[in-house]
Order: C-alpha cells, then structure tokens, then sequence
C-alpha cells in the first residue's frame, strides 16, 4: 500500500460518481474550505496498482506549533481492502502527508466499526447520522417512515401547499443562507459556516450540486430546505421554517419532493445529518421518522 499525492480531481470525481461518500470528502469541499483560508491536502491509496481509497485532510495550526491533520469521514474504500491493508494505509498517511514535526494526523473513519484502527487510540466517540438508501423505490422508501412521519406528508400534500424550485444562482439563495446565520445565532449552535456553500458550488462545473426547494405563501417565504449533490451521493445541509408555519409539516413534504428530484439526478444515498436527542430532539425525531438508517460511526482515532 502506498500513497499518491499526484491524484487530479476527475479521478477523484469519477471514483465518487461510483462510491458514495460523505460531503466532507468531495473534492469541491475541499476546495472551498480552501476557499475560506483553510489548508487541504488530498491523498489517493494505491494497492498494487489499484486505487483503492481516497483521502482528503484539512490541516491547520494548534498553538502555532503544531500541524493537525484531520481526515473527516474518510478514507473512502472505492475497494474491498483488508483490515491489515487498511491498516497500513492509516500507518502511509500519517508518515506521507509531508507535514512537518510536530504533527497529529487524525481520522474519523466513515465506519460503524472501523478496521485497521486498532493500532491507534480513540480520542472522541462517534458522530451520529441518518442515511438514506435512494437505491429503493420511491413506494419502499414511504413504506419504511414512521406512521406519523407519513400522515404528516400527507397532511401537507393536502394541504395545497406549493412547493418551489429555488434559484441556484447565489444572489437567488443567499436569503436562505442569511436566515440561517441569524437562527445559529439566536439559538446559539454551531454548524458548518454558511459561507462555505457559495465557494463550493463555485469549485463545481455547473450548478446542478445544489438543490434549495422553499414553500411560499402568497408572496411570503414559509419554508425552505437546502441540499449538496456530491458525487453520487448527496447532504441534506439546511433548513428554515417560518416559527407561525411551525404546524403545517412543510418540512416532510420538502424532503420527500427532493428526494424524488435526487432520485432522478441517480443519487443513490441521502445523509440527513446529524442527529441529537438530547439537545436537537425534535429534529431528530424528524429525520429517524423518515425510516432511514440511523448510524453511528467508529469515533475519532489518532
């Protein structure tokens, strides 16, 4: 096993075409973190001529000393590699990123349990999600939600709720992005920044990465949710809804049309994100009701 850091982004690009993988491992991500002043360095693992893996780090500066490379949900396994060959990959990468001493490389493998970690320590549990399969029809996806996630959908489709295609355009979505900065604010959470969307919709081709669909009432925004197509995958990244709209379920029926629109786009998995019971209950009731599958992964290893 070794590592190429020659790799190009349309093999990276190519390769997550056919692999799903997390937002955080997408070239263009990287790019904009880049963007945003930030340091990216991007790995391929190469075994016997194969590529079999993809990693991406950001790197920064703990104390002014210290270079920290992080590896967020990665690598990504485009192939069946062993535990011994993942562990001799994790043991390349912390030898090969070129960072100079001193130096922490960290990895937060996009596993529920992760092989080839066993000669490194756990330093955080794991982040939980809920992914789901877009590979199954839409019928079988509606089947697996929860009764009241149903009914809610339903109730909103009933309900003559109009559902809009938001502009991609930045200027077309950057009240969205507005909104959203102001509730960080007023609720006072933390989440990846806002401005990062711009810049990485920018690293991408063409705007088809970028899905913001809204519900209007009259002339007034009630409703809207945002969503990242990477590869063959895709995030559902935003959220906002009007406080007096609060018992109308136009959050079920958002999701449920950008699902069918990824499905026809072939994305074939949906992250919804982080879930939270204690703090975020209520948002997590709302994605686990989608019947997707809730996953929590390996941890944070060093």
């Amino acid at each position: 096993m070794h590592i190429d850091l020659s790799i190009n982004q349309p093999t990276w690009d190519l390769a997550l075409m056919a692999k799903p993988a997390a937002l955080q491992q997408d070239w263009s991500y990287g790019d904009a973190v880049a963007a945003l002043g930030g340091r990216v360095i991007r790995a391929g693992l190469v075994e016997d001529g194969v590529l079999v893996g993809l990693a991406q780090f950001t790197v920064r500066r703990v104390g002014g000393l210290v270079g920290m490379a992080l590896c967020t949900r990665g690598p990504v396994w485009l192939e069946a590699v062993t535990p011994a060959g993942k562990a001799e990959a994790y043991k390349a990468l912390k030898a090969g990123l070129g960072l100079p001493w001193p130096r922490i490389v960290m990895f937060t493998p996009d596993e529920v349990a992760a092989a080839g970690v066993h000669r490194m320590s756990r330093v955080m549990t794991g982040y939980s999600t809920v992914m789901l399969d877009l590979t199954q029809p839409a019928e079988t996806l509606l089947a697996a939600a929860d009764g009241k996630w149903r009914n809610r959908l339903r109730s909103a489709e009933k309900s003559g709720a109009k559902v809009v295609v938001n502009g991609t355009k930045l200027a077309q979505y950057r009240w969205l992005l507005e909104t959203e900065e102001a509730q960080r604010a007023e609720r006072g959470y933390r989440a990846t920044p806002a401005a990062l969307i711009p810049d990485y919709i920018a690293a991408k081709p063409d705007r088809e990465s970028l899905i913001v669909l809204r519900i209007d009432e009259g002339k007034q925004k009630r409703a809207a949710m945002l969503f990242l197509i990477h590869g063959c995958a895709a995030t559902y990244h935003l959220g906002w809804l009007d406080p007096e709209f609060r018992q109308s379920s136009a959050h079920n029926l958002l999701l449920w049309q950008a699902i069918e629109r990824l499905q026809q786009r072939g994305v074939r998995q949906l992250d919804l994100g982080g879930v939270n019971t204690t703090s975020g209950a209520g948002i997590a009731r709302f994605k686990i009701g989608t019947g997707g599958a809730v996953t929590t992964l390996a941890g944070t290893y060093l």
